[in-house]
């Protein structure tokens, strides 16, 4: 009985063997060694025997061996892809190994490949299915940043189309990325990984191909100095009753909740927070209204980044006066008053003009009485006008 033991060798490791129709099936890296067996379970000799490597259906000659005359030493017909990266084991053949090495493997030599005994009495033909897939090296790269975000760009070069690329952080979280693909050749693409981290930390860039269970990878460290401005706080308008406070953040990543509060810490009612973007950053501005004297803080919280600003501001409310009956009394009272005495100043001017009137009119009659007489008469008007009929 004539069997074939297949055994897919890499750098002196096994890395894929999977039984499939009509054969095995094994997978290895790209640009490595891969030894291929295929033995008589007999171990009879066969350095004068025949043994045939094929690929494809037979579509291209890999190997062939016929009694010593081989591809490596003169015999024609090998394909050429193939020439010069090929070869058997001669120390082997006594025991009937027909094992083979292909060196330096492309991704073009994926496919199917096949081992004849053809001059056995009953010949046999065995089939393995080689892939070789890629599993280049990622390359990292911080292409924007600022004090709160930093972008990270992972580029892969001759990835296949079964490459999986992402961004993890330092614990090994997979972090949310925009990928590009772009062929490079039939077989190779070029793979571009984006994120943005707002964090201090480590971050890597992954590249793993599950079929060869293979990861290759690379690091960068990214420092974020600070993730938020402080906000800065003004009155807007103010009355004895009340007053307008204005709070912005200008120039925050990622974007900020704005919060105004109390002495007490409690969130206060605001306007619909007015928000635009520039660049990336976010400016947020937002306004409340109070009507207590008071110290009162705008509060602005990152989530994302556990970070946290703040500014206080202190606002003084004189009072409202209210007017009731009372004071409407008061004011009345007041203005009669007033009148009053406009009336007595009236009341006494017109008594001094009228004693002056009637100085003057003694005078002009009496003309060479003397002053006893004057005084006399002064005496005896000013006795008449003092008379209850004649006071107003």
């Amino acid at each position: 009985m004539l069997f074939l033991v297949w055994v897919l060798v890499l750098s002196g490791l096994t890395l894929g063997q999977e039984p499939g129709p009509g054969g095995v099936k094994v997978v290895v890296r790209e640009d490595s060694d891969v030894v291929l067996s295929c033995s008589l379970s007999t171990k009879e000799s066969i350095v004068t025997g025949v043994f045939d490597w094929k690929k494809d259906e037979g579509l291209k000659e890999v190997f062939l061996y016929d009694a010593g005359i081989h591809y490596n030493n003169g015999r024609p017909g090998q394909s050429e892809e193939f020439k010069g990266r090929v070869s058997h084991f001669p120390d082997e053949l006594k025991h009937g190994n027909a094992s083979i090495i292909i060196r330096n493997t492309t991704i073009s030599d994926s496919g199917n490949y096949s081992c004849v005994f053809p001059r056995l009495q009953t010949p046999q033909r065995f089939y393995i299915n080689l892939v070789v897939a890629a599993a280049p090296k990622p390359r990292v790269t911080t292409i924007n940043a600022t004090s709160a975000w930093a972008l990270l760009q992972c580029d892969v070069h001759g990835a296949s189309l079964t490459s999986v690329v992402q961004w993890r952080d330092g614990a090994g979280t997979r972090l949310p990325a925009e990928e590009t693909r772009t062929p490079e050749t039939r077989d190779h693409y070029h793979i571009t990984l984006n994120t943005t981290v707002t964090q201090t930390g480590r971050y890597r860039c992954v590249v793993t191909r599950e079929e060869i269970s293979h990861q290759t990878q690379a690091e960068i460290f990214v420092h974020i100095s600070a993730a938020i401005p402080e906000p800065y706080i003004k009155t807007l308008n103010a009355t004895s009753a009340w007053a307008d406070l204005q709070c912005e953040v200008r120039g925050a990543t990622p974007r900020p909740k704005l919060e105004w509060r109390d002495g007490a810490g409690n969130p206060l009612p605001a306007e619909e927070p007015q928000t635009s973007e520039r660049g990336g950053s976010f400016y947020i501005t937002l306004v409340t209204t109070v009507n207590q004297t008071g110290r009162y803080r705008c509060v602005a919280t990152q989530e994302e980044i556990s970070h946290q600003t703040q500014a206080e501001i202190f606002v003084h409310i004189n009072g409202k006066v209210c007017e009731d009956s009372s004071s409407e009394a008061l004011g009345w009272v007041g203005g009669l008053s007033l009148v009053a005495l406009v009336l007595g100043l009236v009341l006494a001017l017109l008594v001094v003009a009228k004693i002056i009137s009637v100085r003057c009119n003694k005078g002009s009659r009496q003309q060479g009485n003397g002053l006893g007489n004057l005084e006399k008469d002064l005496h005896e008007e000013g006795s008449e006008m003092l008379q209850p009929e004649n006071v107003c």
